[in-house]
C-alpha cells in the first residue's frame, strides 16, 4: 500500500468500493475483510518480493531523506551523501554545510542534515545499530524511538526492512491508502494507526500489507 507497482485504471477505485465510511461509522475490519483486501491487492500488484536489505544505520539514513519528498529525489541525496563521505563517523563529525551541501537534492537540506548528524551522535562509535538485532522488537522499537527525531514510521522501516522484525510502517500513503479500504479509522493518530495495521497483518505479510 506504500510505493506500489503501477495498477490497472479504476484499481483502487474497484479496491475501495463499499469500504470507505465516515469517521463516526467505522468499525475495525474483521480478518475475513482483511484478508478479502489482500487477495484483491495479489490480483492487481502481484505479491511484493523481498525487501531489499540495507545496513541499518543506511536504512534510517535514507528514511530521514525520505521525508516530504520523492523516492527518486530521497536516492539522489542518499548517493551523494555516501560519495562525499566515507564513513558514518566522517557524516556525524563534517561540518552542518557540507552534509546540507551534500543531501541538497532531497529538499530540506537544513534540517535533515542537522537530524542525520544529531542520530548519528546518539549511537555508540563506531556508529552502529547492529546491538538490536537479537533484542525483541518492543525494546528494539523503543531504541529507535529514543534517538533524536525518530518516530514510529522510522523505526518501522528500519526493524521491517534492515532486521527483518514484524512491523508494518505507516506513512501518509500507507494511511490514505488503508483508510479508504475500511482497514484504519479515519483520521487516527500515526501512532495508533501503526498499532491497529500490525495488530490485523498476519504474520510473514507485513512487506506485502506495507507495500
Amino acid at each position: 500500500m506504500g510505493s506500489s507497482p503501477s495498477a490497472p485504471p479504476g484499481a483502487e477505485r474497484d479496491l475501495a468500493a463499499g469500504a470507505t465510511v465516515p469517521r463516526s461509522a467505522w468499525r475495525r475490519p474483521s480478518p475475513r475483510r482483511v484478508r478479502a483486501v489482500r487477495n484483491r491487492l495479489r490480483e492487481i500488484y502481484g505479491i511484493p518480493s523481498a525487501a531489499p536489505h540495507r545496513r541499518p544505520v543506511e536504512e534510517l539514513v535514507l528514511t530521514v531523506l525520505s521525508q516530504s519528498t520523492s523516492d527518486r529525489n530521497r536516492d539522489v541525496a542518499f548517493l551523494r551523501l555516501r560519495r562525499r563521505f566515507a564513513t558514518w563517523e566522517e557524516v556525524r563529525d563534517a561540518p552542518l554545510a557540507e552534509v546540507e551541501a551534500a543531501i541538497r537534492p532531497g529538499g530540506l537540506s537544513r534540517v535533515k542534515s542537522a537530524r542525520i548528524q544529531d542520530v548519528l551522535r546518539a549511537l555508540p562509535d563506531p556508529v552502529s545499530l547492529d546491538a538490536l538485532a537479537d533484542g525483541p522488537v518492543p525494546a528494539a522499537r523503543d531504541a529507535l524511538c529514543a534517538l533524536p527525531g525518530v518516530g514510529r514510521k522510522t523505526a518501522a522501516c528500519v526493524l521491517l526492512f534492515s532486521f527483518g522484525m514484524r512491523d508494518v510502517p505507516v506513512d501518509t500513503h500507507v494511511s490514505r491508502v488503508a483508510t479508504r479500504l475500511g482497514l484504519l479509522r479515519p483520521g487516527g493518530p500515526f501512532d495508533e494507526l501503526h498499532d491497529e495495521l500490525l495488530a490485523m497483518t498476519p504474520r510473514g505479510q507485513e512487506l506485502e500489507l506495507h507495500v
